[in-house]
């Protein structure tokens, strides 16, 4: 299984820790849409300051996913802190897809009701210069998405 997963905004280079002890399923769905190229021009639709950057939906609305089924809840004791990725849904839980969320700020009021599956390493100042919004009039994109 991958290591990393690389995204190559259009405000430059984020590296991600991949945590496969914390959620196999999700890392999995993650670097299966990755290497099938689903993320690739893919945009931020919700970033929120303090708090989050959201994306994942080919659609740009939020409102969309993947075409795979959704995914049964890996929730964990890890915090989400500033650089955790983690996976967004619906208010059920089981309904995530493919959208997901990296933390701009400490969010440990979402700790254990959502799946963490990856840490930011290196690249935060470029997912922190995305434009704010839902949406950002123009939203940051991710111009290719690789694991490693």
């Amino acid at each position: 299984m991958a290591d990393t997963l690389n995204l190559t905004l259009d405000t430059g280079e984020v590296t991600i820790k991949l945590r496969p002890d914390l959620a196999p399923d999700h890392v999995a769905r993650i670097t299966q849409l990755a290497t099938e190229g689903f993320y690739d021009g893919v945009v931020f639709h919700r970033v929120i300051p303090g708090f989050m950057a959201q994306g994942g939906d080919p659609t740009g609305t939020g409102m969309s996913g993947s075409k795979l089924p959704d995914l049964k809840s890996e929730f964990s004791r890890e915090s989400h802190v500033r650089g955790v990725c983690s996976m967004a849904r619906t208010n059920q839980p089981h309904t995530a897809n493919s959208q997901f969320f990296i933390c701009l700020d400490d969010a440990t009021f979402l700790d254990g009701q959502y799946t963490v599956w990856g840490e930011v390493t290196s690249g935060m100042e470029a997912v922190d210069a995305l434009p704010k919004g839902e949406p950002p009039r123009v939203p940051g994109k991710i111009v290719k998405a690789t694991v490693a």
